[in-house]
């Protein structure tokens, strides 16, 4: 196949915001073997690995974790004119917003492990540091939370054997019975208030480590971003840089900075967000606002920065957003008015927050569905998740008329 036809990087906007990066269209034998050499090379000779979500929450306990044991430490170089011309991007290459599975390891050895992984294969990530790391490795997982114990039982129990410790920080909703038999197992798991915590919050009183006032501001500007609260203008650099750059970077950026960025990193920034700005104004100008039991549901489709789309959507009056992405997950967002988006993800393949949920339904059979899914703008997919709010909302008034008969 001609390579040109699944990169977006030259694509026309309106076009780029219906199609998925290019990294969606590797198989996955071909990217989970890319991803098999990436930690096999990292895990060699470390002291420690660390599972976490590659979005500034979990790259921020990264961070830390790595100031905790002092590792090395290696900066970026800011990029030189010659860079920039030769390189066409420099530091912080202009990747897709999702990893970039052809993304090289990093190249100085660290005894703090990176190994990046979604709440979608968090189970293989384990796997990879039972099968790599030396006997006796401390590992942590950071940010992110399995729907069902089952998912990552083998790995977790084939982890245990090899692991020395292993610690668990997150600040997701955790299912009781999944919380407990993790526990069991042997895993040291600290989960935060979700309303008042994001991971990096946890990771910093967890660690038995004496953190200076730099990385206690991380979490802080952190946390503004993660729980949505937007008060600290600082918040919006840290999500934009770990969305765009390679997750090795982000972390020796910040552990050298915290969130004051250098001058070239805020440019790099700068100049990524004209185009985060129109993939926004594309996804909010195909929005469609439904009444479902009252509350009134904002949908859209694109590859966009999704916090903003669904704050748009609030903006015009919706309770709760959804962002269909091309490569068939959502995003959920809520407000004060609507917060059980993690109800509505867990009925339709996923999970999360009351407040921000994601999820992928499993209704992909083929390619035909996807092309139906880019050409359709996520018709089938929006469907399928608006019936999930039905049965949320339906389920929250049976549940609100049983209490009032009981009283």
């Amino acid at each position: 196949m001609d390579a040109d036809l699944i990169s977006s990087s030259d694509l026309p906007l309106a076009r780029k915001s219906v199609l998925p990066g290019t990294g969606f269209f590797l198989p996955d034998d071909v990217e989970d073997g890319l991803e098999e050499q990436k930690a096999r090379a990292a895990l060699e000779g470390a002291d420690v690995a660390v599972v976490a979500d590659p979005d500034a929450d979990g790259l921020a306990c990264v961070a830390m974790i790595r100031e905790a044991y002092d590792d090395v430490q290696v900066v970026p170089e800011p990029p030189t004119d010659d860079q920039d011309e030769e390189d066409g991007a420099g530091v912080g290459e202009d990747l897709e917003p999702d990893a970039d599975p052809l993304e090289e390891p990093e190249p100085t050895p660290h005894r703090v492990a990176l190994l990046p992984a979604s709440p979608h294969n968090v189970e293989e990530a384990l796997e990879r540091v039972a099968a790599y790391a030396d006997p006796g490795i401390d590992c942590y997982v950071c940010d992110l939370c399995p729907d069902r114990y089952e998912y990552v039982e083998d790995e977790l129990a084939a982890l245990l054997e090899v692991a020395g410790d292993v610690s668990w920080f997150d600040h997701h909703q955790w299912d009781d019975a999944v919380a407990s038999a993790v526990r069991e197992a042997g895993v040291d798991l600290v989960v935060g208030d979700s309303e008042e915590e994001c991971t990096a919050d946890v990771t910093l009183r967890s660690l038995a480590y004496d953190f200076d006032d730099k990385y206690e501001t991380l979490a802080a500007v952190t946390r503004d971003h993660d729980l949505w609260l937007r008060e600290d203008p600082r918040s919006d650099d840290l999500a934009d840089y770990a969305y765009w750059t390679n997750p090795a970077e982000y972390v020796e950026v910040v552990r050298e900075y915290g969130v004051d960025f250098p001058a070239w990193v805020r440019e790099f920034i700068t100049e990524r967000r004209v185009e985060k700005e129109a993939l926004i104004e594309q996804a909010v100008g195909r929005a469609k606002f439904h009444d479902v039991g009252g509350y009134t549901v904002g949908v859209t489709y694109g590859r966009c920065s999704q916090n903003e789309v669904a704050e748009a959507m609030r903006e015009e009056g919706a309770d709760a957003s959804v962002v269909v992405k091309p490569a068939g997950s959502a995003s959920i967002r809520g407000t004060d008015e609507f917060d059980r988006c993690h109800e509505v993800a867990g009925r339709v393949n996923g999970g999360g927050h009351p407040k921000a949920a994601g999820c992928k339904p499993d209704i992909y059979d083929d390619m035909l569905d996807y092309a139906h899914h880019w050409t359709t703008r996520g018709a089938v997919t929006k469907q399928v998740i608006l019936e999930a709010f039905e049965d949320v909302v339906e389920s929250s008034s049976a549940e609100t008329a049983e209490t009032e008969l009981e009283e």
